[in-house]
């Protein structure tokens, strides 16, 4: 079980190509999942130059975009994820 109690977490990150930002969200989500989830998360990074339809399915208009798709409710954060505190705030993982 997580830190909010449910099994698994899953994250999809939206990053636009290879650019520091995305590097920089990628970084950044990877250390808060190992910090506070340990083993206890999957993250599925898609880029949406590669995977456009992926990105128009979840309507995302910005870029970092992560999605906390499990466990409900659906949560979302846009941004570059500096500010590790206001993410585990507004993904809701009950730390």
């Amino acid at each position: 079980m997580n830190a909010a109690g449910h099994g698994r977490t899953e994250f999809r990150l939206y990053i636009a190509g290879t650019s520091a930002r995305s590097s920089f969200a990628i970084s950044n989500i990877r250390d808060i999942c190992d910090r506070h989830l340990k083993d206890h998360y999957d993250l599925e990074v898609i880029d949406i130059y590669q995977q456009p339809e992926l990105a128009e399915a979840e309507n995302i208009v910005a870029a970092p975009t992560l999605i906390r798709r499990l466990p409900p409710p659906t949560r979302r954060v846009v941004g570059d994820m500096a500010d590790k505190e206001r993410v585990i705030l507004m993904l809701d993982m009950g730390l």
